[in-house]
């Protein structure tokens, strides 16, 4: 049985089929309408291929448990599904419980760890596959890949190079699993981290922090997510792409400026040279941007 969402539901779903597993029950989510769903739909797949699948019950419930313990699972597998399966749940697997999760483990266990490597500044992640127990994420390990986090890198760039990584590791390790002589590493847990959910108003711009914090920030929760944002005479601004610089060029956190047609918000160190931003429901880039935020250069952002 496959508890699967996402982008990398449907990898890890593909893999186990490459590998001729019988998949009997794929269990998802409907989408939630107040969330941009830009990755691919695990019910759509499953639809395509005639596998069963449930985006209705719910998890942990006990029609839940009823429904996975009747299909009498050999393996059980989580791919980036939301809900945390409870013990109860995992006990229905004959052989073992698997997930794949977004991150190095033992760092960065938890919610949107790709998001917040980003906004610390990680330069390396990659995905973990490992065995399910009743803590999220403390399993023992079966294998890791690992990725770079570029200088530049968005959450969407890593993503990508994430789940190139999932399918090798998907492909490098089921053989094993299936077989029964995957390893079982165990976690150091003095080196784990935990992070939590992030929600839109978590975007909200610190002007006291320094200039890369803030460049981390919004390339960490930029399209397709819901931007780093500031307020602007009592509007949203919402900075989609932008450089640190080390000069601060004489303004203060949260001042706005612009000088040679460029625009530029002071921090607590350097300065955040703006090159793509959305105000008052407006795109601004290039010229369009210097010639609606020039008026307020001086204005300071909170």
């Amino acid at each position: 049985m496959v508890f699967a969402y996402h982008n990398m539901g449907v990898i890890g779903l593909e893999a186990l089929i490459r590998r001729g597993v019988d998949v009997k029950m794929v269990f998802t989510y409907h989408d939630d309408p107040c969330e941009r769903c830009w990755f691919a739909s695990v019910a759509d797949w499953c639809g395509e291929r005639g596998i069963p699948c449930d985006r209705d019950a719910a998890a942990n419930s006990a029609l839940f448990v009823e429904m996975v313990r009747a299909c009498e699972p050999d393996f059980l597998f989580s791919f980036y599904y939301r809900d945390v399966l409870s013990a109860e749940v995992l006990k229905c697997a004959r052989r073992s419980a698997i997930n794949l999760h977004g991150s190095l483990l033992p760092k960065y266990r938890g919610r949107a760890p790709v998001n917040w490597a980003i906004i610390n500044g990680e330069k390396e992640t990659g995905a973990t596959l490992h065995y399910m127990t009743a803590r999220p994420d403390a399993g023992d390990i079966i294998g890791q890949r690992s990725v770079v986090i570029g200088e530049q890198d968005t959450a969407s760039d890593v993503y990508a190079k994430l789940e190139l990584a999932a399918g090798i590791l998907l492909d490098e390790m089921l053989p094993m699993i299936l077989e029964r002589n995957a390893p079982g590493i165990p976690q150091n847990e003095d080196e784990a981290t935990v992070c939590r959910r992030r929600r839109p108003e978590d975007g909200l711009i610190n002007w006291h922090d320094s200039a890369r914090r803030i460049f981390n920030l919004i390339r960490a929760v930029t399209e397709p997510y819901p931007g780093a944002f500031t307020w602007l005479r009592g509007d949203k601004l919402i900075i989609w792409r932008a450089l640190p610089e080390v000069e601060s060029f004489g303004l203060a956190p949260g001042e706005l400026g612009a000088a040679d047609r460029r625009i530029r918000i002071g921090t607590m160190a350097g300065s955040l040279l703006v090159e793509k931003a959305e105000y008052r429901g407006r795109i601004l880039a290039g010229g369009e941007l210097t010639d609606a935020l020039l008026p307020f250069a001086g204005s300071f952002l909170s």
